[in-house]
This record gives C-alpha cells, structure tokens and sequence, in this order.
C-alpha cells in the first residue's frame, strides 16, 4: 500500500515534501536527502545533491561554517517545545553567515511557535503528525504588528 506524501509548510504555504529523511544505515535516495550531521561530516553523502543536514539540539552548524555551502536545506530537531536553542541558531544563520537556503524545524513543533520561528529565520515547518497543518498555517495571521526585529528570509515579505 502506497504511503501518502508527508506535508508540511514552506514559505507560508502547504506542500507536499520533496526531501526525504535518511537514517545512517540506509542507502541514499535519488532526489533530495535531509542526512544527520554525523553522516554529512564522515563524508557519506558527499557529491549529493541536493543534500540537507539535520541537526540536533547540541550541534552547533556555526562549527560547520567553511562547509554550510554545500547545502541546500538546515533541519534543526525540536525533540521538545522548550528546547529553543535552534532559534537563536538560525537567526545566527540568516544574519552572521547568510545561509539562504531552507531552514526547516522539525519535531516538536507547535502552531503557538510557528510566527516566532518563522521570525528567527525559519521558513520551513514539519508539524508533528498529530496537529493540524491548516490550523498551524493560521498562526500566521494572528499579528499585524510586529514589536521587534526579525530575521531577513529568503522569502520576499512582499
């Protein structure tokens, strides 16, 4: 039985997802790989493309600095809500490095955080299976006012 399409929401919008989660002992596929930085850093994935890193609450990717460029895609963990070391990470990826590319939160993540994350830098959200994508996308429209700065995206705030 075919599974269906995993969802989640990418720049504000609904989407099917294209990258495919790939655990250490699995061989790669032939499209998008979101690889655990472990395996990224020991070279197994080298000369995918395009490739993505997931990173854990305790990896820092400002470490991995002189090799962000080879990714298309940053996953950070949220194995829980109030773990929020990722969003200080991102900003630091948007705004010290520059990373443009996807800057995905995946796990724990919660339609209360949505905004806030997505003001850090992120722009791409996997909602844990158990919520509702459709509610979680109206987080975005419960401020018309923002009473801080945020981080640039690539998304244009058009």
């Amino acid at each position: 039985m075919p599974t269906e399409p995993r969802r989640l929401i990418v720049d504000r919008q609904i989407v099917e997802d294209a990258w495919t989660h790939v655990a250490d002992d699995a061989p790669l596929p032939a499209g998008p790989a979101i690889v655990s930085r472990e395996r990224w850093l020991a070279g197994d994935a080298a000369g995918h493309a395009p490739l993505g890193v997931l990173y854990q609450p305790d990896e820092d990717p400002l470490a991995d600095v002189d090799r962000l460029g080879e990714l298309a895609l940053i996953a950070f963990a949220f194995p829980a809500f109030s773990d929020g070391r990722p969003l200080s990470r991102a900003r630091k990826l948007r705004q010290i490095v520059g990373f443009t590319g996807q800057i995905r939160a995946v796990g724990d993540v919660l339609r209360d955080q949505i905004l806030y994350m997505w003001r850090c830098g992120f722009d791409a959200f996997e909602v844990r299976a158990d919520k509702s994508l459709e509610d979680a996308l109206a987080a975005f429209a419960e401020f018309s006012v923002d009473y801080q700065a945020s981080t640039p995206r690539r998304l244009s705030e058009g």
